[in-house]
């Protein structure tokens, strides 16, 4: 088995559907996949440029523990991420950006960490993948980023192994996260 890193953003549930909204931004805005329709606990709808299970039929968390998004996002380039885009024939778009993706998305509707809190768990689901997400600075502020704009408690980078996350942002929100 190889390596899965990633980016772990725990907020408040009342912000998951403006997380996904912002998330929904780094979409690359050539992709072409049917949209998915999202409802989710406590009755909240998003139409997102991702599948889900690989389909794009319509899913309903009202019920649900997690929501598993395949999305492909828009990394700025910097030069972990020019090596990796060159190494996969992805190119630089006009805007700076390099088309990544598969990069797999859970939402924990109650996280580990505090199950007051909702996680959003961006994973790599390849070894190469993992090695761009802790090398590249870029990727990173991505993530952090995504975390200071929709009112999270902290950004994390995960490596996979069952150990407490490195903390690489957090709001100043006492208490959180709680000590390993």
């Amino acid at each position: 088995m190889g390596l899965t890193y990633g980016y772990d953003i725990h907020l408040p549930p009342r912000n998951v559907a403006g997380a996904l909204a912002a998330v929904a931004g780094l979409a690359p805005p050539s992709r072409v996949v049917p949209s998915l329709d999202v409802t989710l606990p406590g009755g909240d709808r998003i139409t997102l440029p991702f599948t889900s299970g690989f389909g794009s039929g319509p899913v309903d968390c009202s019920g649900s523990e997690t929501l598993d998004l395949d999305t492909s996002l828009m990394f700025p380039v910097d030069d972990a991420v020019r090596a990796y885009g060159e190494s996969y024939g992805l190119p630089p778009e006009e805007n700076g950006r390099v088309q990544i993706g598969y990069v797999y998305l859970t939402v924990r509707f109650a996280s580990f960490l505090d199950p007051r809190y909702t996680a959003l768990e961006f994973w790599a689901p390849t070894s190469g993948l993992s090695r761009l997400f802790e090398r590249s600075a870029s990727i990173r502020r991505t993530f952090t980023d995504l975390a200071a704009s929709v009112g999270a408690a902290c950004c994390q980078f995960d490596v996979g192994d069952g150990s407490p996350g490195e903390v690489c942002w957090v709001s100043g929100e006492a208490g959180f996260p709680p000590p390993p």
